[in-house]
């Protein structure tokens, strides 16, 4: 054959290749469009939370009730409860991811009278971190952060929880490493080897993802997300410590039934012994 007879086929070669290549460059270019709406969605219901928990400003000091604390008891999926003895309902679920900006926000500003409510019998108080985030380095910050809570001992939760808001990485840059989430451990008492094995190896990284799971089959959509005996608390009453007693004070007893967990003093990095079974 000579070299015309060859040359339509190679022609048309050449033509499949360059509509391949085309094509491609397509496919890339949908995706990257898709993946960039994506992100813009997430910082903008970010973004709208934040607003959302600060419109009164959030100059309060982080953490501002120092009165006693209600017993703490390790629920499922990493969750950790906050009452009184005898005390089930009303029941605030706080779900939150620590690498959120809104979060800190709102442990600030009502950080304080979640505790309080707790500690006076007014309210059983559940919070239930997750990771929300899926892109890098966020995502690896809460999974890191997430992971560590579960890790800690269950009478040391609460501090290091306040611990983690007030250490939490500007957005963007990477935080939460090992070392700093063994150390802050270190510095609230907890000197078991044990906690420091199960930050290393990610122990509880199974945890977490459960409980990420249950916070999407509850309808959490973004963080901060809190609930009152079930139902999603609107901006009204996380407008101010006022605004939350008076909406917890409506609330009444509620219906909400006890959730099953450990006592406070469980060991480092455990789950609770007959938890409850997850949300399906």
């Amino acid at each position: 054959m000579s070299e015309r007879d060859r040359e339509p086929s190679g022609a048309r070669r050449r033509l499949r290749e360059d509509r391949a290549r085309a094509a491609a460059r397509r496919r890339r270019q949908r995706l990257l469009v898709v993946v960039l709406g994506a992100v813009a969605i997430a910082a903008v219901v970010v973004a709208v939370t934040v607003v959302a928990v600060s419109r009164d400003g959030g100059d309060e000091p982080l953490n501002d009730y120092t009165g006693p604390l209600a017993p703490a008891t390790r629920l499922e999926n990493g969750a950790v409860a906050m009452a009184q003895p005898g005390v089930t309902a009303p029941v605030i679920d706080i779900y939150e991811d620590f690498q959120c900006p809104a979060c800190a926000t709102l442990e600030r500003r009502l950080g304080g009278t979640f505790k309080q409510l707790a500690a006076d019998g007014k309210a059983r108080v559940v919070y239930r971190p997750f990771q929300l985030f899926q892109q890098d380095p966020l995502m690896s910050n809460s999974r890191r952060a997430a992971n560590a809570a579960a890790c800690v001992p269950v009478g040391k939760w609460l501090p290091y929880h306040d611990k983690l808001f007030a250490e939490q990485p500007a957005e963007g840059d990477t935080g939460f490493t090992p070392k700093s989430l063994i150390e802050w451990g270190t510095d609230l008492g907890v000197t078991d080897p044990a906690f420091a094995a199960c930050v290393n190896q990610n122990r509880q990284i199974d945890l977490v993802e459960k409980a990420s799971t249950a916070a999407g089959r509850a309808g959490v959509d973004a963080t901060p997300y809190v609930a009152l005996n079930g139902a999603k608390v609107g901006g009204d009453a996380l407008g101010s410590p006022e605004d939350l007693r008076q909406a917890v004070s409506a609330a009444g007893g509620g219906d909400a039934p006890a959730t099953r967990g450990t006592q406070s003093g469980g060991n480092a990095g455990g789950t609770a012994d007959g938890s409850a079974r997850a949300p399906s």
